[in-house]
């Protein structure tokens, strides 16, 4: 499957060790050869990397790494084809304009029927490429576009939050529905099942949370794959699987978390409600 990565924080930071790591699982040994990219948002627009070649063999890859835009949220995508040639247009994360924002989507699964699925519409929002993510992508937008059209600059986060989480439920109905998705106000994150490296089972946890915070004003960050500059800051980082020796939380089957500035704002599960 493929891999996720997304990072939130208070003051801009810049993504190094994880990003490497992630581009390890696409490597020489790696599965996950036929595609990478990564979003840096940055005053509210995004900037967008992206290639169909595998990250481990990518110079660019290891530029961004030493040399990427500092952010406050990032989220980037190591793919394994499994629907949709190896091209560009099928290589993730998708960026759309919405409500003059850009709106940003990572996927991790398998969404078989997903062009026929009676209770996703497909009308303003359609898909460049063919991948089952795009069309998911473009289907959340569709949801969203009523609610971002009627309260600019920003809809309150409890509604995006019960959109999110009803259409991260229509989705697991389909088939494993790992995602991000980003509007440049919060990230929403969504764990439901994904290849257990250990068994081969397809199983929970799909994502994987980890939480660091550094309240010495002259004490850098350099490590779970950030480089921050000295001073108070927060960092989450989600991604597919541990990429450090730290506890990371494992997400519940189905829960969705809204995380900003190194926060989680929010999160609920199929057996939960909302909390913040």
């Amino acid at each position: 499957m493929c891999e996720l990565l997304a990072m939130s924080s208070r003051r801009p930071a810049r993504l190094t060790f994880s990003l490497e790591t992630l581009a390890a699982h696409s490597g020489r040994t790696g599965r996950n050869r036929d595609g990478w990219g990564a979003a840096f948002y940055q005053d509210g627009d995004v900037a967008l990397f992206r290639e169909p070649i595998a990250a481990g063999d990518s110079p660019l890859v290891r530029f961004l790494e030493t040399q990427g835009p500092s952010t406050t949220l990032a989220i980037s995508h190591i793919r394994r084809a499994t629907r949709g040639v190896v091209a560009l247009a099928n290589t993730q994360p998708f960026v759309r304009e919405a409500a003059g924002r850009a709106h940003v989507f990572a996927h991790n699964g398998d969404l078989p029927g997903i062009e026929r699925a009676a209770n996703l519409a497909f009308d303003r929002y359609r898909p460049v490429g063919t991948t089952d993510s795009e069309h998911a992508f473009c289907a959340l937008l569709e949801r969203m576009r009523g609610l971002w059209d009627s309260a600019p600059p920003a809809p309150p986060l409890e509604e995006r939050f019960a959109i999110v989480s009803q259409f991260a439920a229509d989705l697991r109905r389909l088939g494993p529905a790992n995602f991000f998705y980003a509007d440049g106000d919060a990230l929403f994150a969504h764990g439901h099942r994904r290849i257990q490296p250990a068994t081969g089972d397809i199983a929970p946890p799909g994502l994987v949370l980890l939480s660091r915070r550094c309240v010495d004003r002259d004490e850098p960050i350099h490590a779970s794959g950030v480089s921050v500059a000295p001073g108070f800051q927060e960092v989450l980082l989600i991604a597919s699987v541990p990429l450090t020796a730290e506890n990371w939380r494992p997400f519940a089957e189905g829960e969705v978390v809204a995380v900003s500035g190194g926060q989680v704002l929010g999160a609920d599960s199929p057996s939960n409600s909302i909390s913040r």
